[in-house]
């Protein structure tokens, strides 16, 4: 487990490292290097809809739940910032068979951030960024069976773009995975299998001052 753990995130360092040196390997007319200017503070509210990246555990079955992110960044260059995301997303949780609903898990993620943006092209500026910090998760029982999910060791990967429309607002759509993966203690005892880990797919807006 701790092995898988290392090996994607070597491969999310490399992706970052890639991804930052691709747009300097192409052609300089149709983009600007460095894709912020130096001093912006950035504001983004985004929501969206997040499935689990597999099953929540075994004989369960977890809806594709709504998915809310704020975001905080301050850019220290022209293509590097640091901030914060505060995210929240909520999936109900049933039995299979019996088809019994078990109730929803809560999520909310407290990330310290960073991103790349190092390249633009016309009102386009993609960028990829990387986030660590903490899940915390609760459950909302529909039944009398009683789950404690764990909070856990958030790690976020996400690429996207924002479409300028002025030089204060700025449209944006985003794709993340964020590990949310623990354990569960309660009726039954601590079940070890309980990994909610998601894909996130968000839209809204970003103001920069």
């Amino acid at each position: 487990m701790r092995g898988q753990w290392v090996k994607e995130l070597v491969a999310a360092v490399l992706f970052i490292v890639l991804f930052s040196l691709f747009p300097f390997s192409t052609t300089a007319s149709a983009q600007e290097f460095g894709g912020i200017e130096a001093g912006r503070v950035v504001l983004g509210v985004r929501a969206g809809f997040a499935p689990l990246t597999q099953q929540l555990s075994q004989e369960t079955s977890t809806s594709i739940g709504p998915l809310v992110n704020f975001q905080a960044m301050y850019s220290l260059n022209t293509w590097f910032l640091v901030g914060m995301m505060l995210e929240w997303e909520r999936h109900g949780v049933s039995v299979e068979q019996p088809d019994v609903d078990l109730g929803h898990q809560d999520t909310v993620s407290v990330l310290p951030t960073i991103e790349i943006r190092p390249a633009r092209s016309g009102s386009l500026s993609p960028y990829v960024n990387m986030s660590f910090g903490v899940n915390v998760n609760s459950f909302g029982e529909e039944t009398a069976v009683r789950i404690s999910p764990s909070n856990t060791f958030a790690w976020r990967l996400g690429w996207g773009t924002d479409y300028k429309l002025n030089e204060r607002f700025a449209l944006n759509v985003e794709w993340a995975y964020k590990r949310n993966d623990g354990h569960t203690t309660g009726t039954g005892g601590r079940n070890n299998d309980w990994n909610a880990s998601s894909f996130g797919f968000l839209f809204g807006g970003k103001m920069f001052f």
